[in-house]
């Protein structure tokens, strides 16, 4: 890799310091490197380095995804589950990338349709998750999931979370749902709070569509939810809306230079061995 591009969350890195010294250092080994301060994304990038945490990745991931480009993470914040690389690591990791000893996991996507009275007023993709949730101080909603236009179940509680593998271990595992492997392809159901005994995740085929329906718990009750994807995309929902979630067509690649198996790290990050 020759060309780069940097992605940088100014709150982690204010004065821009370790931006710049990524960006002389690269230049310095005779690549072209680029930062989001000086232009867009050049045409001929080979490589996007991101410097933030897991939110500024998937903030990034989400803007070039069409793009197809492979992304590097360096973590600025405190968990950086999906960043491959630690602040202290950062010029190893480059010259590992630059002597081509690296790796590209793929990641696959979700994307979601949000519909209001049969219209289409929303599509967006996910990395991590869409969250169907109650919204503020309202009851209990009631979310009705289908599988395949099948219906499988009728949920009163917080709402329902709709995961990757890779979001898996996120606010899904948050609420009890299973650990999977982020390259397996898959989809992972898991209600929040359920007013119930039995509700438990559901995990489908990559290949399934999840219809998620906003149900009502009394005729004079609108509910009042929220659907998010990856806590950034926001479209409020009442009663009869629908989301529609299928696996997306495009991917997010991830360059890996840290030799770490996932166990290691779901071991050291969230883990009861720090």
């Amino acid at each position: 890799m020759d060309k780069f591009y940097i992605v940088t969350n100014e709150d982690k890195d204010p004065d821009w310091s370790n931006t710049i010294r990524i960006q002389e250092y690269l230049q310095s080994h005779g690549k072209i490197c680029v930062t989001q301060e000086e232009g867009g994304l050049p045409k001929d990038t080979q490589c996007l380095i991101v410097l933030g945490g897991d939110g500024t990745l998937i903030h990034a991931a989400r803007d070039f995804v069409r793009a197809n480009i492979p992304i590097l993470g360096v973590n600025l914040g405190t968990l950086g589950f999906l960043t491959s690389l630690e602040k202290e690591e950062v010029f190893e990791g480059l010259d590992r990338l630059m002597a081509g000893q690296y790796a590209i996991e793929h990641r696959m996507l979700l994307h979601g349709r949000v519909y209001k009275h049969g219209k289409l007023v929303e599509s967006a993709p996910a990395l991590n998750d869409i969250i169907v949730t109650r919204s503020g101080f309202s009851r209990l909603v009631e979310t009705k999931l289908y599988i395949n236009d099948a219906m499988v179940d009728n949920y009163a509680g917080d709402g329902v979370i709709i995961s990757t593998p890779t979001g898996s271990t996120g606010y899904n595992l948050s609420a009890g749902g299973p650990v999977v492997l982020p390259e397996t392809e898959l989809m992972i159901v898991t209600p929040i709070c359920p007013h119930s005994l039995t509700a438990r995740s559901i995990v489908v085929s990559s290949g399934d569509k999840v219809r998620v329906e906003i149900g009502r718990r009394r005729k004079t009750q609108q509910e009042e939810a929220l659907v998010t994807f990856d806590g950034q995309t926001v479209v409020e929902l009442e009663s009869g809306d629908q989301i529609e979630i299928e696996r997306s067509d495009a991917q997010v690649h991830l360059v890996k230079v840290v030799p770490r198996s996932f166990y290691e790290i779901l071991r050291t990050k969230i883990g009861n061995n720090q």
